[in-house]
């Protein structure tokens, strides 16, 4: 297999990674041929995961917009994955043009990527990180030169938390993080859920084992469960409700039913 210049020569590109399937879903061309017969897999039991993956997309634009509309300039995007048109910076700079972001990713091809792409963007960085080392991402030299931790803060949460398992404490890791952040930050959070995916769960759960057997386990948790990492925030209208019913741009009954695949939603820090 012929290894591309955009990747590291630090990766093994015959191991699937969660970043580059998600890329393949949104029609990227970061991928391999590993990455697109695992999306190829889990697609025969859910062939709507790229509508999910679209609204996640979507969802996250409009997020980014509330922020700046609230007066929020400055972003953390944990789990950032490769970049495609229309990520993070370019919607906030967009309505902002001081807006500040940094991506954060554990995957050295995300990094590596967001790295190219942004070559001569001001306002914007990446730092390699993981999120369950809240501490060392907020105090890499990357944040420390773009965010301002006495201001508020937008945490992007966007697809990830559903990737680390209960044994890893995700919440334990959401709260350092919050604690860390000023009043007045947001928390931004899609989570997978067998809750309103349109097909029997036991058909679902098959694409949730093409994940566990490329050692990505796929944590589908309950609308409860995802509520919990919004403790401590006062939750935005109208609450943690399917991707495509958060502040709309188009009328959700237009929506493919897989769009409703999961929650999301946005936490205000008091």
């Amino acid at each position: 297999m012929q290894r591309p210049a955009w990747a590291p020569r630090s990766i093994d590109i015959s191991v699937p990674s969660v970043s580059r399937i998600y890329d393949y879903y949104l029609g990227g061309s970061h991928n391999f041929e590993v990455d697109r017969e695992a999306a190829r897999k889990a697609m025969e039991f859910m062939p709507g995961l790229p509508k999910i993956m679209q609204a996640n997309r979507a969802f996250m634009r409009r997020a980014v917009r509330y922020a700046v509309d609230e007066g929020i300039t400055q972003f953390l995007d944990i789990g950032s994955g490769i970049p495609t048109f229309g990520n993070v910076h370019e919607v906030a700079q967009a309505a902002d043009p001081g807006a500040r972001v940094v991506y954060v990713d554990h995957d050295p091809v995300a990094v590596a990527h967001s790295q190219a792409v942004l070559a001569g963007t001001e306002g914007a960085d990446v730092v390699a990180g993981d999120l369950l080392k809240p501490r060392e991402i907020l105090a890499s030299s990357e944040v420390e030169g773009l965010i301002d931790l006495n201001r508020p803060v937008a945490l992007l949460l966007v697809a990830i938390l559903h990737f680390v398992e209960d044994a890893d404490d995700p919440y334990r890791a959401v709260a350092e993080l919050r604690d860390a952040l000023a009043p007045g930050s947001l928390l931004v959070v899609t989570h997978a859920s067998y809750e309103g995916v349109p097909l029997p769960q036991e058909r679902a759960e098959g694409a949730v084992d093409v994940y566990r057997n490329i050692r990505n386990p796929l944590i589908m948790r309950s609308r409860e469960q995802v509520a919990q990492f919004f403790e401590g925030y006062d939750m935005v209208e109208p609450g943690l409700v399917p991707m495509p019913n958060w502040r709309p741009d188009t009328a959700p009954e237009d929506e493919d039913p897989y769009a409703f695949s999961g929650f999301a939603g946005v936490g205000h820090a008091a």
